[in-house]
């Protein structure tokens, strides 16, 4: 798999494509990939995937914040582990956002990256006002030269699989679902900051964690069993908890805070990824340090049956 971030710069070869975002990479997107791969060797054509290097909607809407499954970086290396050949990560701006669907598949998918089949995701829309239907799109490729083809939809068990849902799955705290949609453990990565040491007032030192991309969804507020990556590829079980500290700080700022379990040092500075495992309660606001202490002991020992090998 190669990234194209410079279409000017690659010389494409004829290839089946598909359009998306594909924040997440979830099964649905993999179910999409393998269509186009399979597509592809029936061709004896390349297989590409044609994505962009930002939301559309912060080109439209310039107080956009997003909240992503996975931010640019974390997106390249999601893409680079499919199965492939190509994808090419197409710089959004206002200019592309004024492309009708013909245009852009006459201008961009024809001229310049060459596709010779669109595979056309079940419920996907491009253009601009994504008002244009398959049957469009249809009459578009036979004018190009576009053979257009739609997708089969993609269910799992019945149920619908897409990066909102997987979002709105994170936010209320359904891990499980959220992990089987992905494929793999929700994760962020993030650098160790100085904290008010409040973990090691109460016997649980915990590494403050600094999000690395703004844009990146934070879980819902709670307290989580989690894997901590660390640079030197040791992994260790810890116990997460993102919100304000209510017993000890009375709604401060929200923090990401982990204690790992049977691991001495320090880690300031460096770069951890966690990996959210389990959804274990809620924050909770104790009367006293002395309830919120027996509390944290009982969320270890329901993080070491789970986590310990």
């Amino acid at each position: 798999m190669k990234i194209i971030t410079s279409i000017e710069q690659h010389d494409f070869r004829p290839s089946v494509a598909t359009i998306g975002f594909f924040d997440g990479m979830h099964c649905g997107h993999r179910f999409l990939v393998h269509q186009v791969t399979t597509l592809a060797r029936e061709r004896g054509l390349d297989s590409l995937l044609i994505s962009f290097d930002r939301h559309p909607r912060q080109v439209m809407q310039a107080d956009y914040r997003p909240q992503l499954l996975s931010p640019f970086e974390e997106k390249c290396l999601l893409l680079e582990q499919s199965e492939a050949d190509h994808a090419v990560l197409l710089h959004f701006d206002l200019a592309m956002s004024a492309l009708s669907a013909y245009e852009f598949m006459r201008d961009v998918l024809l001229k310049q990256l060459h596709v010779r089949v669109l595979l056309i995701g079940y419920d996907h829309h491009f253009g601009h006002g994504a008002c244009d239907t398959f049957e469009d799109y249809v009459r578009y490729g036979k004018e190009l030269g576009i053979e257009v083809v739609q997708s089969c939809e993609y269910q799992d068990e019945g149920q619908h699989v897409s990066s909102s849902v997987i979002r709105k799955a994170l936010l209320s705290g359904d891990l499980d679902f959220a992990t089987h949609a992905l494929q793999r453990y929700y994760s962020l990565c993030g650098t160790v900051v100085h904290g008010f040491h409040i973990g090691s007032s109460l016997g649980f030192p915990t590494a403050n964690v600094s999000v690395d991309s703004e844009e990146k969804l934070i879980p819902a507020d709670g307290v989580y069993a989690v894997w901590v990556d660390l640079p030197d590829g040791v992994s260790y079980p810890g116990m997460l908890n993102i919100g304000n500290r209510p017993t000890m700080d009375n709604g401060a700022q929200t923090t990401i805070e982990v204690h790992l379990l049977d691991f001495s040092g320090s880690l300031y500075g460096q770069k951890l990824t966690v990996r959210f495992v389990k959804y274990l309660r809620p924050e909770q606001r104790f009367s006293n340090r002395e309830e919120l202490v027996a509390q944290l002991q009982k969320d270890r020992i329901q993080v070491e049956q789970l986590l310990k090998r």
